[in-house]
C-alpha cells in the first residue's frame, strides 16, 4: 500500500508541471531568480518603535538567509496600527484589546530619476486579552501584538511584491467596506430633523455598544 501511495504522489507532483505550477519565489526566466530580485530591495527608514519592527521584518523576508546588499530598488512604507478596547465589563474595564494594522507600500527604482514601479496595500487583524492586575504582562502583550502585526504585514507585502515581479500586475486596491450605520440617540438631530447616525466598527458592532477606545500608531518612511 505504501508503494502505491508513493507512486501516486510522485505522479501527482509530476503532473503539476503541466498545470503551469511553479514556486512563487523561483526563477522568472532561466537568467532571473526571484529571490535575487527581492534581495535587491532597500527598505527605507520607518520611524518609531513599531516602524522599526516592521522594517526589520521586511528586511528579513526580502533578503532571506543571504547577506543584505540592495542596490536596484527602494521600498517606502507608511503603516498604521489602531488598538480598540472591546468586551467592556460592568466595572467599565475591557477584557480584550483588538488591533487593526494597515500598510501602504511603494516600490521605486534606485537611479538618477527614480520611477514608481508598483504600490499596494496590506491589512491584518489581531488582539490579546487584557490583564489589568499584571501591568508588566500587559506591556509585554502590547509589544508582542505590535511584533505580530508588523510580521504579518511584512509577509503580505513581500508576497505582493513577489507577485508583481512575476507578472507585473499591480495589486488591486481594496475598496473601502460599506459599513452599516446605526442611530445614535446621544446626539441631536441635524437642522433638517434627520436622526444622527454613526457607522459600526469592522466587526459590525456600534462603538457605543462595545465602549470602543481607539489608540493609533502611525509610521511613514522618511521622505
Amino acid at each position: 500500500m505504501s508503494d502505491r501511495r508513493g507512486a501516486f504522489l510522485l505522479t501527482a507532483f509530476l503532473m503539476l508541471g503541466g498545470c503551469g505550477f511553479s514556486p512563487l519565489y523561483g526563477k522568472l526566466t532561466p537568467k532571473t531568480d526571484m529571490s535575487e530580485e527581492l534581495a535587491q530591495i532597500y527598505v527605507d527608514n520607518i520611524p518609531g518603535r513599531y516602524g522599526q519592527e516592521l522594517r526589520l521584518a521586511l528586511q528579513k523576508n526580502l533578503a532571506g538567509a543571504e547577506p543584505e546588499d540592495p542596490h536596484k530598488y527602494m521600498l517606502k512604507v507608511s503603516s498604521g496600527m489602531n488598538e480598540e478596547a472591546v468586551d467592556i465589563h460592568q466595572d467599565n474595564t475591557s477584557g480584550r484589546t483588538r488591533s487593526t494594522g494597515s500598510a501602504h507600500w511603494m516600490l521605486i527604482t534606485v537611479e538618477q530619476n527614480p520611477r514608481l514601479l508598483a504600490q499596494g496595500d496590506a491589512t491584518t487583524l489581531d488582539g490579546f486579552n487584557t490583564t489589568f492586575e499584571q501591568y508588566f504582562a500587559q506591556t509585554l502583550n502590547d509589544e508582542t501584538l505590535q511584533a505580530r502585526v508588523s510580521d504579518t504585514l511584512a509577509q503580505t507585502m513581500t508576497q505582493q511584491i513577489a507577485i508583481w515581479f512575476r507578472n507585473h500586475n499591480m495589486p488591486e486596491k481594496a475598496a473601502p467596506d460599506e459599513l452599516p450605520r446605526y442611530l445614535n440617540t446621544d446626539r441631536m438631530p441635524d437642522d433638517n430633523g434627520n436622526a444622527a447616525t454613526d457607522r459600526t466598527g469592522v466587526d459590525g458592532f456600534p462603538a457605543s455598544a462595545t465602549g470602543r477606545l481607539s489608540r493609533s500608531t502611525t509610521s511613514t518612511s522618511a521622505q
